[in-house]
């Protein structure tokens, strides 16, 4: 019997504000030692009052809109009950009956729309941190500086079939989240962390198995590979007559298995009910109308906009959208250059050259010594002829790793374009004269021969002399061997 996955994602997003959701203490709490980013509101002290951050209800009203969410004019916020460590009230302030945005979705390339049943907001809680001491003993210790930092849920519909699907779908939500400014992305520090609910079904049928929530996904590819583990594993025991348990499983990196963690709780057992210290949230229609106009450019329209303005190809288009700080960096090489350079010729520099040197060094753009101007600059020479090709790709390295201009390196190194004919002339006729058997191939009719020659020019040159001059005098050197 063939099978099939049925798999919904739960993204938790945290908003890049300044301070925590319902309190004034500093949401960034990178580098920071433990538990000196809290104060009585997220420590859960007796008789203290949360208050709303405005900034990340404007943050969160901003994700909505780019997943195409309808905006909820009044939503409330509850609480949601469990008894963890991590949790110093005993409770976490959520929205649950009445959420922000609902009804929206995430397309796709393959044109797919992957449906977003709910966004909403809450609080972080902290971190356990577990070790083991030097007898062996294992303990838990708790950083409370997470605790309260603004947070989005982001509940997907049981929309995707497969690991690779749901690895697009995170990829394209980070991608989304980081063009409008909504959160860093970092999935390795828990910024961004997904949980998983996927059951099997056989091919065809329509009801859902029993789910299993997978946690402790913090990269794509570890979305990718504890859903196509778990996936495998349903389907052998459902094969074999089993049934699969409704629980949460953690994922081992390590040992690339998902593994039992507890009983899945059920909504019940969170005890929601509206939290009494914080008022209904009235978004209005001006608001949602002004947040819209505000909205930054959209991956894919963007990707649309460098098709039509720029003429460029459409693989070319995703590449530079890929973050928006590629797509700005694109965008401000094109203003810098003239038209006989282009948006293409700007596009094939970044995607098949500079890109190539980021990779290698383990770098991204906005780690490289290459600014705009700089990029503008050597393609600028190139245009003009000042160096070649091969020089070009030199200097881009060097400029990559020193910070030093184009026009700077051209002249420490003495590396503009040979184009003077009587010195190319010399370098041609010592060339023929130490190469007398691709003379003669070339002679007997052999014209690729004049590649290996011309390649011999350009070694003697150190890349420096142009083509197009050097084929023009080995062609005329050639004849007259020949006459």
């Amino acid at each position: 019997m063939e099978y099939e996955a049925v798999i919904g994602l739960e993204v938790h997003a945290q908003l890049l504000t300044k301070t925590k959701m319902f309190c004034r203490d500093l949401a960034d709490y990178s580098g920071a030692a433990p538990n000196s980013h809290i104060c009585p509101v997220c420590a859960g002290f007796p008789g203290v009052l949360p208050v709303i951050n405005e900034a990340a209800v404007e943050l969160a009203l901003r994700v909505g809109l780019a997943l195409n969410c309808n905006i909820a004019p009044i939503s409330r916020f509850d609480r949601k009950h469990y008894p963890y460590p991590d949790l110093p009230k005993g409770y976490q302030i959520s929205q649950y009956n009445l959420p922000l945005a609902t009804d929206g979705y995430v397309e796709l390339e393959s044109g797919k729309r992957v449906g977003i049943i709910r966004v909403h907001m809450e609080e972080d809680t902290g971190r356990l941190l577990h070790r083991r001491s030097p007898e062996g003993e294992v303990y838990t210790l708790v950083d409370l500086n997470r605790a309260g930092v603004p947070l989005l849920e982001i509940v997907t519909k049981p929309d995707l079939r497969s690991g690779t699907e749901a690895r697009e779908f995170v990829s394209k939500l980070r991608q989304i989240l980081r063009y409008i400014d909504a959160n860093s992305g970092n999935m390795e520090e828990g910024a961004l962390r997904v949980d998983a609910n996927v059951s099997v079904r056989p091919k065809g049928e329509t009801y859902l198995g029993p789910k299993v929530e997978i946690k402790n996904m913090n990269s794509f590819r570890a979305v990718e590979r504890a859903l196509d583990y778990e996936i495998s594993r349903q389907i052998e025991v459902v094969s074999k007559g089993g049934v699969v348990e409704r629980e949460t499983r953690g994922w081992d990196e390590a040992e690339g298995v998902t593994l039992p963690q507890r009983t899945k709780e059920m909504e019940h057992d969170y005890r929601y009910f509206p939290e009494p210290d914080l008022p209904p949230l009235t978004i209005s229609k001006e608001r949602i109308s002004r947040t819209r106009e505000l909205m930054p450019e959209l991956p894919d329209e963007r990707r649309r906009r460098f098709v039509s303005q720029y003429e460029i190809a459409e693989s070319d288009a995703r590449v530079l959208t890929s973050s928006k700080e590629v797509a700005n960096y694109f965008e401000a090489v094109v203003e810098k250059v003239p038209s006989s350079v282009g948006a293409k010729g700007v596009a094939n520099w970044i995607v098949n050259t500079l890109f190539g040197i980021l990779q290698k060094d383990g770098k991204d753009i906005t780690e490289t010594n290459v600014t705009p101007d700089y990029l503008a600059e050597l393609l600028v020479l190139l245009q003009e002829g000042k160096i070649n090709t091969t020089t070009a790709r030199s200097i881009l390295e060097e400029v990559h790793a020193s910070g030093k201009s184009p026009q700077a390196i051209v002249e420490e190194r003495g590396l503009s374009v040979i184009a003077d004919s009587d010195q190319i002339t010399s370098i041609v006729i010592k060339v023929i004269d130490n190469n007398p058997q691709a003379v003669a191939d070339y002679l007997k009719g052999k014209k690729q021969a004049i590649g290996f020659l011309l390649g011999q020019v350009m070694k003697e040159t150190k890349g420096r002399a142009s083509p197009d001059v050097v084929r023009e005098v080995l062609t005329k050197e050639l004849a007259q061997r020949s006459a």
